[in-house]
């Protein structure tokens, strides 16, 4: 009994002595030319922190499960751009040494990154077992394995300099192939990393949809759901409506397979949103999903020079106003701008569903007075 016992605790010492051993030889890293300085295995990546000199920063972090075409985060609240994470991801992986800094520009070059560089981390999954070749993985966790600082360009403008937390130079990095340099792909601006979808929801997901028009409430109205079709209601008096027209219903409710804002507006002057925002909504969109999620589009006529409505008599008169673009506001939190082109088969009147208003009626709708 006291041999099995004695083999035991040998056994124990020897797993941890192992353990021990290789999460050492994990850990260190031995700065040198030849070192790979990208990251291989990309997929393994759970979030990646980016910081600059001017206390901008974001989290970009992998969810397990999420309910919309991305899976990613930005700042632990926000679905990311999917098309922008990919990109940071194929640069961390296609990145590579082009030169180590000439050894007399060393001391200016850490100057310069300690003034301006973008501080990137990068988490991975690891795990405190992982033998043989990743075939026999015990004891996953969250781990901080490297930190870059990302910062100028090189004098060709088709590398950058960078320097790895444990290295003992910097290095200017390229991607081999790409015309340009990598800095801009390290941005720190929250925004630039949001998703800008709307909803991401197909024809056999859709609850209801419901457009509200203030200006003209009798051409306000509601698709709805019911049984395996839909129903066509004007909301004002709660009539339903049996001869609508079901290939441009069909269309409509298609545009919500997929349905993007073009930009945040959040570099837009103020003065130019407090012109518009300042009215009533000239529609008011609201989507909900058959689990009953609800999705609302605020959205408002976008001058084209809004210092002009000041000098008018009559604002009313006032018709120069942006045909391609329109102000919104998404439930009530986001404002950003949209275009007529990809809302177009949505901001209807009911009227044109129902064979009675040409397809630019909602322009009209748009540019009446409040």
């Amino acid at each position: 009994m006291k041999k099995k016992k004695n083999l035991i605790i040998l056994l124990a010492v020897i797993l941890i002595g192992l353990i021990a051993f290789f999460i050492a030889k994990g850990g260190s890293r031995d700065a040198t030319f030849d070192q790979d300085f990208h990251i291989e295995d990309v997929n393994s990546i759970t979030k990646v922190f980016m910081a600059d000199k001017q206390d901008n920063n974001v989290l970009l972090q992998r969810v397990a499960d999420s309910t919309h075409d991305t899976m990613w985060t930005v700042n632990g609240s926000f679905p990311a751009n999917q098309h922008m994470v990919d990109l940071l991801l194929e640069t961390l992986h296609d990145m590579r040494i082009r030169q180590q800094v000439n050894k007399n520009a060393v001391p200016q070059t850490i100057k310069l990154l300690s003034a301006r560089a973008i501080k990137v981390e990068v988490y991975q999954r690891r795990y405190f077992i992982n033998w043989f070749n990743g075939k026999f993985r015990l004891f996953p966790h969250e781990k901080l394995t490297v930190t870059y600082y990302v910062g100028h360009e090189t004098q060709d403008m088709m590398a950058c300099h960078m320097f790895r937390k444990g290295d003992k130079v910097p290095y200017i990095i390229h991607i081999p192939g790409f015309r340009g340099y990598l800095t801009p792909r390290f941005n720190t601006d929250p925004y630039a990393w949001r998703s800008h979808n709307i909803v991401h929801w197909d024809i056999h997901h859709l609850q209801s949809v419901e457009l509200d028009i203030p200006s003209t409430p009798e051409e306000s109205f509601a698709v709805r759901r019911q049984g395996d079709g839909f129903i066509f209601e004007l909301t004002q008096n709660h009539t339903i409506v049996n001869t609508f027209d079901t290939a441009r219903v069909a269309q409509m409710l298609s545009c919500f397979a997929n349905l993007n804002f073009d930009e945040f507006a959040a570099l837009v002057p103020n003065s130019n949103m407090d012109t518009s925002f300042n009215s009533s909504p000239r529609t008011i969109l609201r989507i909900t999903n058959t689990d009953g999620v609800t999705r609302e589009v605020k959205t408002y006529l976008k001058y084209i020079n809004p210092d002009d409505t000041l000098a008018m008599p009559d604002t009313g008169l006032y018709q120069m106003f942006d045909l391609n673009r329109l102000y919104a506001i998404i439930d009530n939190k986001d404002s950003v701008l949209i275009q007529y082109y990809v809302f177009d088969n949505i901001l209807q009147p009911a009227s044109y569903f129902i064979g009675t208003a040409n397809p630019s009626s909602h322009i009209a709708i748009a540019a009446k007075k409040d």
